[in-house]
């Protein structure tokens, strides 16, 4: 009864979270910026007018994304402009055929090519396409191309006006919305690296797990940075921005204090087998401060319900007083094992307070103005987009992903166009907008959405029977066809097989206030979408295929770069001590973004036949090293941020000089220029690997009275040693992988 009573109450506040949600409230936007200047214009005898402006706020709603609202509202203008041109170009697709083939051609790998300017761009280029479809489906009457051209530019200002009203409404819904899902993401993240604490875990399948979550942590960190950024008055400083921003400050760090880890694994798991007890202890706790994250980040804006500190308080003094007992036995094993753990619980302790701040920004409290960041050195951590025609010059090669899709796209749109018209489907421009939908830069996603959208189409197809069958009434068409269209938006980007039963239900409802023969209107959805769906996974497949393993090199040189230029900035701070500069915590996020885009190339990899997974395992193995790399960093980061470290030693220095000079070979390996003259001495590597000092638990005087600055200065000789020892071992490795690919 209780796991009845649980299941419900978490449906329940499924659907209210979903009720809540921008994606919901934009799709509920989108259908009355739609539904009005329809119903006006049939109310008022002027329904071409409202078709037309109807049409142009449809196809603008692509483009508002989340973001700035300077970046929507260019965005939306953009797809205004952009659909306004198609229009008036489609209004030419009706004289001939032939004529309409190479209209569809040319305007559709034009429209395409806009995607090299990136995401925002890729969805302008979706909403153009849209415009251009849908242009065989209607044709003016009594309007003039260049008015009914005119009257759809009109109708994607109208659905900005419309956006606009409702972002003055409710200004914060959208910042709030990723800022409690990146909390939410973020104490998922900590549960994973809880479970890796323990050998017998399946670390391979945590690790690719924790990629996964860590692209998308990386993606919502870029989001809410240009939505805070940008959002913040020039005219002074927002005080809900500055508190959401350094809430943003310390998720991140969060983000990098959860991949530090004071040793590798395997002496990790060494400790842990002499003292297992550790395991359960810190695992609880890791997984008390992951399930506070995710109480928060359901909860939402509600700062009374925020969890206590009591708990985790509790678990802290439990580990530290095992420490404490660990500390006292007079055993060099014993030892080492209390200098580990004391390190291990001082990253979690950097992440109790951590918490507490993210507590404590996001409750009623005053923060002073001088807390807040400036906005000039923010604007540093964002990523601009060159908007230049040399993007598009440089896109108009083979050996461009973009070229090769938006050639595809279209020669697979006009062998669509050419098979509905030759086999007289009832309606072609069906089959064009479903290969318009599935078809993607990436086989992953194409060969997903092409089942995705078949397998939705033929649930909805069989719904929509079922109640044509038993409902035959207009209005209930009219009423279901409005909800299903609502839904089908909000689960666009979240649940796309859904999506697809909802949209499916939605045309087969208005088809059924059209006109009575809607049983045919079934049939003709489900053979059009299954045509749709088949071109776009064969076009795909024999029109110019992107394999990941053509461009994966790209990513992992570009990650070795960002690692590379982090170890030089931490090597700076810990030489030079002082306050940590921006151009360190830029070098930082820069490393952490190469790595999650590394990791979700590598994940587009996998979903790609066999015969093109080549180098796969290799591949991982180089995917792995990276991510181990920045945390080994990220340990070295943490700890030299938040203690007072010794002198720098010239030993230090040259550790670091020889890992900076194995990441360089590694690098001209990717990119094939090493010379044979210098070519890598692994022989010598080895050699180096064994000169190189180690934190020794034998040489130390346990007899010593407890003396807080000696352990200290062991902490950090065990861990600054056994990181660069890390470091170099993981450099030398990729090396060798480099060299031998």
């Amino acid at each position: 009864m209780g796991n009845i009573q649980n299941y419900t109450t978490t449906t329940f506040n499924e659907l209210l979270q979903f009720l809540g949600s921008t994606s919901f409230s934009k799709s509920v936007l989108t259908v009355l910026a739609v539904v009005t200047p329809l119903g006006i214009g049939l109310s008022t005898g002027y329904a071409e007018i409202g078709v037309a402006i109807c049409f142009g706020a449809f196809w603008c709603n692509p483009s508002d994304v989340n973001g700035s609202l300077k970046h929507k509202v260019y965005g939306i203008l953009f797809s205004a402009a952009l659909v306004m041109v198609v229009s008036f170009i489609g209004g030419y697709v009706h004289y001939s055929p032939l004529l309409s083939l190479v209209i569809l051609g040319v305007t559709s790998f034009a429209i395409s090519l806009i995607s090299a300017y990136g995401f925002r761009a890729s969805l302008i280029s979706f909403s153009g396409l849209l415009a251009l479809i849908l242009s065989f489906a209607h044709t003016p009457g009594e309007l003039k191309i260049y008015e009914y051209s005119l009257l759809v530019g009109l109708g994607g200002l109208w659905y900005l006006a419309v956006s606009l009203v409702w972002f003055k409404i409710n200004p914060k819904g959208q910042t709030e919305e990723i800022l409690y899902e990146t909390i939410g993401h973020t104490g998922k993240l900590l549960k994973k690296r809880g479970k890796l604490i323990d050998e017998n875990s399946n670390r391979k399948k945590l690790l690719k797990g924790l990629f996964l979550i860590q692209s998308q942590l990386t993606e919502q960190h870029e989001t809410l940075r240009e939505i805070l950024i940008l959002s913040r008055k020039n005219s002074g400083i927002s005080v809900y921005n500055g508190k959401r921003v350094l809430v943003l400050v310390q998720l991140i760090e969060m983000l990098e204090t959860a991949g530090a880890n004071p040793v590798n694994y395997a002496k990790m798991d060494k400790q842990f087998q002499m003292y297992p007890e550790f395991i359960k202890l810190f695992q609880s706790l890791i997984y008390e401060m992951a399930k506070q994250l995710r109480t928060i980040g359901e909860i939402g804006n509600k700062p009374n319900k925020i969890p206590s500190h009591v708990e985790l308080n509790t678990r802290f003094e439990k580990i530290r007083i095992k420490i404490e007992e660990l500390g006292k036995i007079k055993d060099a094993k014993a030892y080492e094992a209390f200098i580990m753990f004391q390190n291990l619980l001082e990253y979690q302790e950097k992440q109790f307070d951590t918490l507490k701040r993210i507590k404590w920004l996001l409750s009623d409290h005053d923060v002073a103005s001088e807390e807040f960041i400036d906005k000039e050195i923010l604007k540093r951590f964002l990523i601009s987009q060159d908007y230049s025609p040399r993007i598009l010059l440089r896109n108009l090669s083979f050996r461009s992903t973009i070229f090769r899709h938006s050639l595809r796209m279209a020669i697979t749109l006009m062998i669509g166009f050419v098979l509905g018209n030759v086999f007289a489907f009832q309606n072609t421009y069906w089959i064009l907008l479903t290969i318009i939908l599935i078809m993607r830069p990436n086989y992953g996603l194409t060969k997903t959405r092409s089942k995705d959208r078949t397998i939705g189409t033929l649930i909805g197809g069989v719904i929509a029977t079922v109640i044509v069958y038993l409902v035959q009434d207009v209005y209930v068409y009219a009423t279901l066809a409005l909800i299903s269209f609502v839904i089908a938006l909000s689960m666009l980007q979240k649940n796309y097989k859904a999506s697809a039963i909802y949209v499916t239900l939605s045309i087969v409802f208005i088809y059924g206030i059209l006109q009575p023969d809607v049983m045919t209107v079934i049939q003709y959805r489900i053979i059009d979408t299954l045509l749709g769906a088949g071109l776009s996974y064969l076009g795909f497949l024999f029109l110019w295929p992107s394999w990941s393993f053509q461009e994966i090199q790209k990513d992992i040189t570009k990650s070795v770069e960002a690692n590379r230029m982090y170890l030089s900035k931490i090597s700076d701070y810990y030489v030079n001590k002082g306050t940590v500069p921006t151009s360190y915590r830029l070098a930082r996020k820069s490393a952490f973004l190469q790595t999650s885009n590394l990791s979700s190339a590598f994940q587009r990899m996998t979903q790609e036949p066999h015969s093109k997974q080549k180098n796969l395992n290799k591949i991982y193995e180089l995917v792995e090293l990276n991510h181990n790399f920045l945390s080994s960093l990220a340990s070295l980061s943490i700890y030299i941020q938040h203690h007072t470290t010794t002198e720098a030693s010239e030993r230090f220095s040259g550790i670091v000089s020889k890992i900076d000079e194995n990441l360089g070979l590694v690098l001209q390996s990717l990119s094939n220029s090493i010379d044979s003259g210098n070519e890598p001495n692994f022989e010598e590597v080895v050699s180096f690997e064994k000169q190189l000092p180690k934190f020794d638990s034998e040489n130390v005087n346990l007899n010593d009275e407890d003396n807080s600055i000696i352990k200290r200065n062991h902490q950090e000789e065990q861990l600054i040693w056994e990181q660069l020892r890390w470091l170099y071992s993981l450099s030398s490795t990729m090396m060798k992988l480099t060299s031998s690919l």
